[in-house]
């Protein structure tokens, strides 16, 4: 937009100097041509006055002597010509075509006009004028005079205007420019706080102060409603917080309470204890689960230091073992990854030894900044996959399995909190594979 700003501004200014350039040469060109006539008239005029006075005296000696000091002097070319239009006496190298301008002396009338003077021509001029008294026509002058003064000066002056639009050109587009930046300034301040916030940090906000009054009113106007939103989205974080914190407490108290019952339950009442434990258990999961997304998304909760990642794989060994699955690992030794990065992992193997049958593998591998958990379990459809990132979200096949639908939602944030990128995608020939683009390049040593 900053673009097309200066380009409109410049093709307004171009078209303002080009209005006010273009006539003002042209004006100095038709002046200058005038002048020419007019100078080069009088000489014709007068050389019309002694053609006549030679007609009545019959004596061209003086007005011959008169008119080849003028050729040579100003290196024009004079020729003489009777009312008959036969030629008396020629001065000068004569090669304009004379037979409108002797048309027009014939008929008594002088030069009113000339062709307009510029830099590129005409290189002469011819004007005509006629001889005698009153009615009396006794001959006709005709003076082909060089016009290259005349277009130097043209040249000189429009040179002079053209180097002025020029400079005021110039001028303008570095104004325009900096205008374009200005008006601009909000907008792009409003870009950059977007894309701020985008990227989770719910804190940035506009710096109004520069640029139109009604821009900057929107930049206060937009940092009140960033304000608005980010102060509810604190309070739901703290509510669900405070609201899961406080529901620990209670459910550990009833846990024990029904675990005391135990021993005075009859035998037909077991399987319903058993119901309600199980139940009890996955609501204290939901409500842990609930707790750690509130604390990640408030920034609470999620480590900036970075950890190996080769111990954090190997503590799943023996789980994995116990379920009787095979965990493949191939990353560089020494590896070394954020915090964030190896919760997310934890995650991803977790989810793995749920939903993988008996014998079956699940690898890891790090390579060139992406970290990547496959399994050879059913998988995800592609609409699954599109939905498993959200809260709560469980497919329906995984129904008996314990979980609470937070643990991807989850990931996600994490990962957002790590400027890293997570996405689900399908395994060949089937299963999952959770892939995580780090924002850098891990620390490994070979």
């Amino acid at each position: 937009m900053n673009s097309r700003l200066v380009v409109t501004f410049t093709t307004l200014i171009v078209f303002l100097v080009a209005a006010l350039a273009v006539p003002l040469g042209l004006a100095y060109a038709s002046h200058r041509t005038n002048r020419l006539l007019l100078d080069r008239r009088a000489d014709a005029t007068r050389f019309a006055e002694l053609a006549d006075q030679a007609a009545r005296d019959d004596d061209r000696t003086g007005l011959v002597a008169e008119i080849n000091r003028y050729a040579d002097l100003y290196g024009a070319a004079v020729r003489v010509r009777d009312r008959d239009g036969s030629v008396l006496f020629t001065a000068g190298r004569f090669e304009a075509d004379e037979r409108d301008a002797l048309r027009l002396a014939l008929s008594g009338r002088t030069t009113e006009d000339l062709p307009t003077i510029t830099p590129f021509g005409p290189a002469t001029v011819l004007l005509a004028e006629p001889a005698g008294r009153d009615a009396q026509l006794s001959g006709v002058v005709l003076l082909q005079a060089p016009a290259d003064r005349a277009r130097l000066d043209v040249t000189l002056v429009w040179a002079a205007v053209a180097l002025g639009a020029l400079a005021a050109l110039a001028s303008s587009v570095v104004a325009a420019r900096r205008l374009a930046r200005w008006i601009l300034r909000p907008v792009t301040e409003l870009d950059r706080t977007t894309r701020e916030i985008a990227r989770g940090r719910l804190d940035a906000r506009a710096h109004p102060g520069v640029g139109p009054s009604e821009l900057r009113r929107l930049e206060e106007r937009f940092n009140a409603m960033a304000d608005a939103v980010a102060g509810a989205m604190e309070r739901q974080r703290a509510f669900v917080a405070d609201a899961s914190h406080e529901l620990r407490t209670p459910l550990t108290v009833l846990g024990l309470r029904l675990e005391n019952l135990e021993p005075h339950l009859r035998g037909e009442g077991t399987a319903e204890f058993e119901e309600a434990m199980a139940e009890l258990d996955r609501l204290t999961l939901l409500v842990e689960d609930l707790l750690a997304l509130a604390r990640v998304e408030a920034g609470a909760g999620v480590e900036s230091r970075e950890v190996e990642l080769g111990p954090r794989l190997a503590a799943w060994t023996e789980v994995y073992a116990a379920k009787h699955l095979h965990l493949v690992t191939d990353i560089p030794e020494k590896s070394v990854v954020p915090e964030a990065a190896a919760r997310i992992a934890d995650i991803a193997l977790d989810n793995a030894q749920k939903f993988v049958p008996p014998d079956g593998t699940v690898t890891v591998t790090l390579d060139d900044g992406v970290l990547r958990v496959a399994d050879d379990g059913p998988g995800l459809s592609e609409e699954e996959r599109a939905e498993a990132l959200s809260r709560f979200w469980r497919s329906g096949a995984h129904a008996n399995v314990p979980g609470s639908g937070l643990g991807l939602a989850i990931a996600t944030e994490l990962a957002r909190s790590c400027g890293a990128t997570l996405r689900l995608l399908p395994a060949e020939p089937h299963g999952l594979v959770v892939e995580l683009q780090l924002p850098h390049q891990p620390y490994t040593d070979r």
